[in-house]
């Protein structure tokens, strides 16, 4: 009896556990920062009066993509005129505020494009702290249980020159950041218990040119394991580098001709899938195994075709899927960039898609949801729109979305 107890225990601890990993939306793009969601029971149908558990309005313009933790969902959030940064949390049970932290002052903010915002950067989070990050306007660390914030730092320079992008990760004890702007360029790693810097890398890139618009980058960095040795995936204009996450050195690198890079690197099934940047981007898949320049010997395909700007792409199974900017969706064999669908949705799409259960969540900055079939074959399972439309990229924690409009955060979730 006892050790039948034991592993009944066992049992349940591990599905408690399974069912937790669920709930929690850590980072951009989620747990694994790949946009995948765990839940097969998010919903497919919504409106502004179906499947809504709640809908709260979030003050200021800020394209931050909201990031989960237990009951608590934090975002970023600025005025339009960027004078004052904040951090925003609600309690994903009753949809309430339960924080709204000025965290800095601005007295002269830089420019911002319309289609960016002051705050534009997902936080990252975890048990007892969230880290909120607004570019050069500063990083601060807050503590989740209090709102009180434990360590600030607003002393990194950084001309974002169309406003602030990338987004911070976690990498053990370092919180790590990319500045990629239009006069300094370089990755920070801060001790996230302190906030003290324990390394800066000044990025080591032959732009072509002394025009600061081309230097200029908003691409989060992402953590892989290769033959048992973690590497930092960074993603900058005319260059993805690889660094080693404790130090900062430079493990090899991939030379292209892409600048203004925003989309978050994807690592699945040995190969690295790298966004060039804007304008005419080009997608690489890379083998992230080498060492040095490896710009002739590592890329084993390249394709332009219909490859976004802003938005990231994801992967399942052996398919390669990803919006466009100006609303086409395509389907690539990932293991040979060769195009096995693509289709005309309409709209315009900066924020990333999501996948769960065999489907493509797709959300356009004209407030309109396309649930696709994550399948060979093109297939719309259902349309949704929320007013106000969409910048920030979507979250899932359980069988619920966290959706972040122009104006407001909701629940969306299938009702009894």
């Amino acid at each position: 009896m006892p050790r039948f107890l034991s592993i009944a225990l066992l049992c349940c601890a591990a599905c408690c556990s399974s069912a937790w990993a669920g709930e929690n939306w850590p980072q951009l793009l989620g747990p694994q920062g790949d946009g995948h969601a765990e839940s097969k029971d998010l919903p497919i149908k919504w409106s502004e009066t179906e499947n809504v558990v709640w809908k709260t309005p979030i003050h200021g313009k800020g394209w931050s993509s909201p990031v989960v933790w237990g009951n608590q969902i934090w975002m970023c959030t600025a005025p339009a005129d960027g004078k004052q940064m904040f951090g925003v949390c609600v309690d994903k049970n009753s949809g309430k505020v339960v924080y709204d932290l000025k965290l800095f002052d601005v007295a002269e903010p830089q420019f911002c494009h319309d289609l960016n915002s002051q705050a534009s950067c997902t936080p990252v989070i975890e048990e007892g702290r969230v880290y909120l990050h607004f570019g050069a306007y500063g990083t601060a660390c807050v503590d989740t249980a209090t709102g009180k914030t434990l360590w600030s730092r607003n002393d990194l320079p950084c001309n974002h020159y169309r406003g602030p992008g990338s987004s911070p990760i976690l990498a053990g004890d370092l919180l790590i950041v990319h500045y990629d702007g239009f006069d300094f360029q370089y990755v920070q790693a801060f001790d996230k218990h302190t906030g003290k810097t324990v390394w800066k890398k000044d990025r080591n890139i032959d732009y072509g040119t002394d025009n600061g618009d081309i230097y200029k980058a908003y691409s989060t960095p992402t953590l892989i394991t290769v033959n048992d040795r973690e590497q930092l995936i960074s993603t900058t204009s005319k260059a993805v580098l690889a660094y080693e996450p404790k130090t900062g050195e430079e493990i090899w690198r991939v030379r292209y001709k892409g600048f203004s890079a925003t989309a978050r690197p994807l690592y699945a099934n040995g190969l690295l899938f790298i966004n060039t940047g804007f304008s005419k981007a080009d997608l690489l898949a890379v083998l992230p195994n080498g060492t040095g320049d490896v710009t002739e010997t590592h890329v084993v395909w390249t394709t332009s075709k219909s490859v976004p700007s802003k938005p990231s792409q994801l992967l399942f199974d052996d398919l390669l899927f990803m919006i466009h900017d100006g609303g086409v969706a395509s389907c690539l064999e990932a293991k040979t960039g060769e195009l096995v669908w693509s289709q005309r949705l309409g709209g315009n799409f900066s924020s990333s898609p999501l996948y769960a259960a065999g489907r493509l969540y797709c959300f356009s900055q004209e407030g309109v949801c396309t649930v696709l079939a994550a399948s060979r074959e093109y297939s719309v399972l259902s349309t949704n729109t929320l007013s106000d439309g969409f910048m920030a990229s979507p979250a899932a924690s359980g069988s619920a979305l966290i959706l972040r409009t122009r104006t407001h955060l909701y629940r969306i979730e299938n009702k009894p």
